[in-house]
């Protein structure tokens, strides 16, 4: 029964004409590159991320997903350049990306204006190895076939020392990836929006208390993270987050000298939480601190 549940939801995930909804991190507070290239060099540190996560485990062919992020901000030139690796599977379909960011830094005052972009190139394979329930649905592959699209996108991201707010929109240029094995009908990226909202409020001169918010869209379907942190000084933290109609995650970290290490777990609280046991994430960043002049 467990295999058949799951097998008939990742059919119906992949519907001839959609995509998926781009992957998603719990930890998203920490890695704002991922989904806004203008978040690139903020705050001027550089960092090196490497994430991974294993989502709704107790299902054959869930969500499992890797990312490796770098950013650098150049003070002369106000500027950062940065890379975005992804890989992404679920059930019979693997996603890869491969992107270089570039963001321009406009100083207000005291507060800063980023404006960002990035590009580069999005691999899709369907693996014909998958069995469905039913053989011969035309919706579903047969065969593997890969396909390789250009893909852009855009973000604008503004700080100060309480608060940042960013908003991108991601595959702008909504390639149609053609891949042999659905009957000739291409498989349309579509267009993602990410609006993030953190404001710091200082308690006492060790701790902060973070507010942190996340919408994202692809015009279809909507979807909120509200998360709560709780920091020492920068060394620690401890939060908790809720995404409506999915799931409750609770996250920690701490730092060892200049690398950050962290975890979060997902208790699964839509349809899915009878199958899945929940969703396991971890985050490794290694931060650079801005020395200024």
């Amino acid at each position: 029964m467990k295999k058949l549940f799951t097998t008939f939801f990742l059919v119906s995930l992949f519907s001839v004409g959609y995509a998926q909804q781009d992957p998603q991190f719990s930890m998203y507070f920490n890695n704002q590159l991922f989904f806004n290239p203008a978040a690139a060099g903020a705050e001027y540190n550089t960092q090196i991320v490497g994430q991974f996560r294993k989502q709704w485990t107790g299902f054959d062919g869930a969500p499992t997903t890797g990312s490796l992020t770098g950013d650098h901000y150049f003070k002369k030139i106000r500027s950062s350049f940065g890379l975005i690796g992804m890989y992404d599977e679920i059930g019979f379909q693997k996603t890869g990306k491969a992107l270089l960011v570039y963001a321009y830094r406009i100083p207000i005052k005291k507060t800063f204006l980023q404006i960002g972009v990035d590009f580069g190139t999005m691999t899709q394979t369907m693996d014909g190895n998958f069995v469905p329930i039913q053989p011969g649905d035309p919706s579903i592959p047969t065969g593997s076939s890969t396909d390789t699209k250009f893909i852009f996108s855009s973000g604008l991201y503004f700080w100060s020392k309480r608060f940042s707010a960013g908003f991108s929109a991601r595959n702008l240029n909504g390639p149609k990836l053609k891949l042999d094995n659905l009957n000739g009908e291409p498989l349309t990226i579509a267009r993602h929006y990410y609006l993030y909202l953190q404001y710091r409020q200082p308690l006492g001169e060790d701790f902060t208390l973070r507010p942190t918010f996340l919408v994202k869209s692809d015009a279809a379907s909507t979807q909120l993270d509200a998360s709560l942190l709780f920091y020492y000084l920068d060394w620690c933290y401890l939060g908790a987050s809720y995404r409506i109609d999915d799931a409750i995650v609770l996250t920690t970290g701490g730092k060892a000298g200049i690398i950050w290490l962290q975890y979060a777990y997902d208790i699964t609280t839509s349809k899915l939480s009878g199958y899945s046991n929940g969703s396991h994430e971890i985050m490794i960043r290694y931060t650079i601190p801005y020395k200024k002049d």
